[in-house]
């Protein structure tokens, strides 16, 4: 399997609801790195991925949609659990939208697979695998 990984970020703010999150309950701020991978058997008539400028750019675009939101006053996540892991599902299923309707181009449509990862910090993160 072949893959490319292309990275950007977002800050956001959010609480919890559920006593699981101890301090995390109140309002507060997160920084991610985001890195969006996409997979594919063969790589196309050009001998890439997809287009990594384009993958760099629809990226940024679907982050831009939530950086420097307090996501507890978007109507998508309202009463939501906006963890780590919900976000990754987020961006790779906004990800996979954009894909479908063509915005990475002919060549993604034979992507097998998308994974994002949001980075917490140096020594926490998690993933979204889907099919595509």
């Amino acid at each position: 399997m072949f893959s490319i990984t292309v990275r950007d970020h977002i800050m956001i703010a959010h609480s919890f609801h559920g006593e699981v999150f101890g301090p995390a309950q109140r309002l507060h701020g997160a920084t991610f790195l985001v890195d969006a991978t996409f997979r594919r058997e063969q790589l196309d008539e050009d001998n890439i991925v997809v287009d990594i400028g384009l993958a760099t750019q629809e990226l940024g675009a679907v982050v831009s949609e939530l950086n420097y939101r307090n996501l507890d006053n978007e109507p998508d996540f309202a009463s939501i659990n906006t963890s780590t892991e919900f976000l990754a599902k987020v961006i790779a299923d906004r990800l996979a939208e954009r894909i479908e309707k063509g915005a990475l181009g002919e060549g993604a449509k034979g992507l097998a697979g998308i994974t994002v990862t949001l980075h917490e910090s140096h020594v926490a993160w998690a993933s979204y695998e889907r099919a595509l």
